[in-house]
């Protein structure tokens, strides 16, 4: 910069943005300006990082109950399901792969009867799902799985024994379509089993609808082999399964198919991004508004400094010396807007749920009220690739907003200003 900005360049530009006493309209719009781009700048890095929180944490309840990839056998059964998890587990990313038996069920209770999703997984496992343990509520996982006086135990959603009002160790009984073959058709299997655990996700539709217990469990009632249970997949990095599909579909071969949490949730993932650019176009029109008001502002300033610039230029200074001493001077404003505004956003984002809990206080209303957005906080979760996009757009806005003040003022006629003066 030094090189293309020479001392006095500086010390002129910094004269013009200081002195300010009798441009009091000009000092007005530069101060807009400064204030446009700080707020343009800090709104969009907060609005970005709470839609990063806000999918980051979707997904992550989302994940944490189907896995990042799953493995379905082809022909219905797996021919050696250990060999597979063998060869899965292997895998340099691959942190966990759990046999999951899954069924669709009828759920009744007194005269209340609703679909629901019964998953199996293996007995020891159970106190070691995260599902489970991560957001159980009421209960205790050991339970889930031991048959005592012949009733299986499971582990239901909040929003399930919300509607069928039930509490730790009642009963309910599961109904599977497929049964016994009777001479007047197949009749469905009823089989009673009772509540010893209940959890949380915190997504309405999957604690209403998800039953866990052990995969034996899930096999007499269904009658379905446990080899025909579905493998899951957990990942280290979620977000570069892409990168780990080639092995794990060479560890998987011929035996089954593989879908990853990107397909399945292809049409939530798009329109999050969709919804985040729709957003930050939305909000750059902010940073737009205030680099036309340094456009308008230079161009005043220019307008009440020709008769300097005049002088200048009958001094000898060259029209790139004008050039650049306004170039520097709306330069300047921008390049310490979006500094202020880089600042203000991060460390409002790292401070969001104090300020959140601080404005629900004064203003005596629950904002995201967590029965309506399943959020005990806002999440914020800054990219640092996000905060250098905005930084990086707020001084290319800024910088090509000088450039025709900065023309018009390298392009007067000292003659002419002198003789009209």
């Amino acid at each position: 910069m030094a090189g293309i900005f020479n001392r006095f360049e500086w010390q002129i530009a910094g004269r013009y943005i200081r002195s300010r006493r009798r441009e009091g309209v000009i000092s007005l719009i530069a101060w807009a300006s400064f204030l446009g781009i700080m707020i343009g700048v800090a709104t969009l890095i907060i609005v970005m990082a709470v839609m990063n929180g806000f999918r980051a944490d979707l997904l992550e309840r989302i994940l944490g109950v189907g896995g990042h990839a799953v493995v379905r056998p082809y022909g219905g059964a797996f021919q050696s399901q250990k060999e597979v998890v063998d060869r899965l587990v292997q895998l340099d990313g691959v942190q966990r792969v759990t046999p999951v038996l899954e069924a669709q069920v009828m759920v009744s209770v007194g005269t209340t009867a609703r679909g629901a999703i019964l998953r199996g997984v293996d007995k020891a496992l159970i106190p070691q799902l995260p599902v489970l343990t991560d957001n159980k509520v009421l209960g205790d996982l050991s339970r889930v799985g031991e048959i005592e006086n012949t009733t299986p135990g499971i582990a239901i959603g909040q929003r399930m024994a919300e509607i069928y009002g039930l509490e730790i160790g009642m009963p309910l009984s599961l109904i599977a379509p497929k049964g016994a073959k009777t001479p007047f058709g197949t009749a469905p299997r009823v089989r009673q089993y009772s509540v010893e655990s209940i959890f949380e996700v915190g997504l309405s539709d999957y604690d209403a609808t998800f039953i866990y217990t052990d995969m034996d469990t899930v096999s007499a009632l269904t009658g379905t082999s446990t080899d025909m249970a579905a493998l899951e997949i957990v990942v280290a990095q979620p977000d570069k399964i892409q990168d780990l599909r080639p092995a794990i579909d060479r560890a998987v071969g011929e035996a089954g198919w593989v879908r990853d949490w990107q397909q399945t949730n292809a049409a939530l993932s798009g329109a999050l991004k969709v919804e985040r650019n729709v957003m930050f176009l939305i909000l750059t029109m902010i940073l737009l508004v205030a680099s036309l008001n340094i456009v308008s502002g230079l161009v005043m300033l220019v307008k009440d400094k020709s008769r300097d610039i005049a002088i200048l230029r009958t001094m000898g200074m060259k029209r790139g010396a004008i050039l650049r001493i306004f170039f520097i001077t709306g330069a300047s404003i921008g390049v310490i807007g979006t500094l202020v505004g880089v600042i203000v956003g991060v460390v409002f984002c790292q401070n969001i749920e104090a300020i959140r809990q601080l404005i629900t206080t004064l203003i005596g209303t629950e904002l995201f009220p967590s029965e309506i957005y399943f959020l005990n906080e806002l999440p914020a979760k800054i990219i640092v690739e996000d905060v250098v996009m905005v930084a990086g757009l707020s001084l290319a806005l800024s910088f090509l907003s000088t450039l025709y003040p900065s023309w018009r003022a390298a392009s007067l006629a000292p003659v002419e200003v002198l003789r009209n003066d």
